[in-house]
Order: C-alpha cells, then structure tokens, then sequence
C-alpha cells in the first residue's frame, strides 16, 4: 500500500467560507492524505463528503481543542504512520504533505518534519513569514516558539510515546508536543513554505494571545532543568514581551490595512 499522510481538521462550523478552502489546500498538498473532520453533532458534513473534501466526519466526544485533536489523530486508519492537524481557516501549499511525507519516510527515521510558514490577512494576502530555521529546534527550552505547527508532520509512534497533545492546556499544546517531541528523537527542517496561517481576531491563538504568550511561557520553564528554572525569569519576561508584542503590531498592521488590499 502507497504510504499516506492522515490530517485531522477541528471545526466547530462557524467558518464556511474557510473550511472548503482549508481541504482543498489539503488535497492540493499531496500525499493521498486521508482527511478526517471533527466537529459537533449539529454539522452537516454531507457536501464536503460528497465533494470528495474529507474522507471521514466524527463528532466530538468531549469539549476542548486539544482533547478534539487527540480524539480525531486516534481515529485516523491503523495504516498511517504520520499525522498533523490543520485549523479549519489554515491553509497548506501545493505539494508540501508529499514533500513532508517523503522526508518522514526515509531511513533515519525523523519524529518530525517542519518548514516555513507565512502568516496571511483574511483575504489571504501575505503579511509576514515566521523566520524560522534548523536552529528553531534548540530555540524551543529558552526563547519563542518558531517551529510552525501548520504544515509540520509527526511520527504516530512518538506521537503516542509522549502521551499525545496535553488537554491540560488551552493554548500551547502544540507547543509542549514540539518539545516532547524533540526529546524523542530528530526533528527535520524542510527549507520551503509548507503552510499559511490565517491571522484573524476570531483565531484562539490571536483572540487569546496573551494567555497564549504566557502558558507558553510555564511550559517552557517546566522543561528547564531544575537548575536554571530559578532563573529563568532573566530571559523569559523579555521574550513573553517581544512575543506579544509582535503579535499585537500584526494585528494593528492588518486593521489599518484598506479593504480589500492584496499588498
């Protein structure tokens, strides 16, 4: 059998005008990826399906984003040996599932494969490039986190070693996984745009920003050595500050920005 990728979309409904374009970003990706959709009882998943958009719709178990994304990457095919999730007003480049798919394939075996990321207007417009690189794995115990979640693959195995997304936490479980998983094992850089995040005032991560910057922050000081944990607070204020901060300007840029402008 072909090996393919498995991407779980959460969705509580509310956004469809973004959620065909995040599948079809998703099939565009490559990789004869196997879509599944997560959602509540009242979705009507019945178009999407019939589009040939996504392959499978569950309904929830339990409320929370990360305890929807745990459930949804569990059900995925037994078959399919790496996974990610994509939010359902993301998007994924032409060719970078396949790219990521074909990197998680080869024989040393990495946990994880990451790249670029652009963030995008609601329009989709470009408004900034993560600057990420192949030192933003050693970045992750003292500084921001610059490993996109979007477009990044996962091992199923080592997923399941570190026990899977933390539902403990309401904004930076993405950001604990990257960092379990960097203790499992070699985490790849793939030196191209694989995702577009869509920065919004509905998205949790821009809505919730500064509760983002701070769980952020205890996650990174839990996984200090026991040494450094004391002093840690040299460098963590500066860098919840810069971290919010660069968030806050994003989104004062986009709100002066004119309707409509694709600039």
């Amino acid at each position: 059998m072909t090996e393919r990728a498995g991407i779980v979309v959460p969705t509580i409904g509310t956004r469809p005008d973004f959620l065909p374009l995040a599948l079809k970003s998703i099939r565009q990706a490559g990789a004869n990826a196997y879509i599944l959709l997560v959602g509540n009882q009242s979705f009507d998943p019945s178009s999407l399906i019939a589009e040939g958009l996504i392959d499978e719709y569950l309904v929830e178990p339990e409320p929370g984003l990360a305890a929807k994304i745990n459930f949804g990457l569990r059900a995925l095919p037994s078959d399919i040996r790496f996974f990610n999730w994509l939010g359902d007003d993301d998007l994924l480049t032409p060719g970078s599932l396949a790219a990521c798919l074909e990197r998680m394939a080869m024989p040393d075996n990495p946990v994880l494969v990451f790249g670029k990321c652009d963030y995008i207007d609601p329009k989709g417009a470009k408004v900034w490039q993560m600057p990420t690189s192949r030192w933003s794995v050693r970045l992750l115990r003292f500084g921001p986190q610059l490993m996109p979640q979007p477009g990044s693959l996962y091992s199923r195995a080592a997923f399941e070693r570190v026990g899977g997304l933390d539902t403990s936490l309401g904004w930076a479980f993405d950001f604990k996984l990257f960092l379990d998983l960097s203790k499992q094992g070699n985490c790849v850089f793939l030196p191209r745009v694989l995702a577009q995040f869509r920065w919004h005032p509905d998205s949790l991560s821009v809505r919730g920003r500064r509760n983002s910057v701070a769980e952020a922050s205890l996650v990174r000081q839990n996984n200090l050595p026991v040494g450094l944990r004391a002093i840690s607070a040299l460098w963590e204020y500066p860098v919840r500050q810069a971290t919010y901060w660069a968030g806050v300007r994003l989104s004062r840029r986009l709100a002066v920005r004119p309707s409509g402008s694709g600039s």
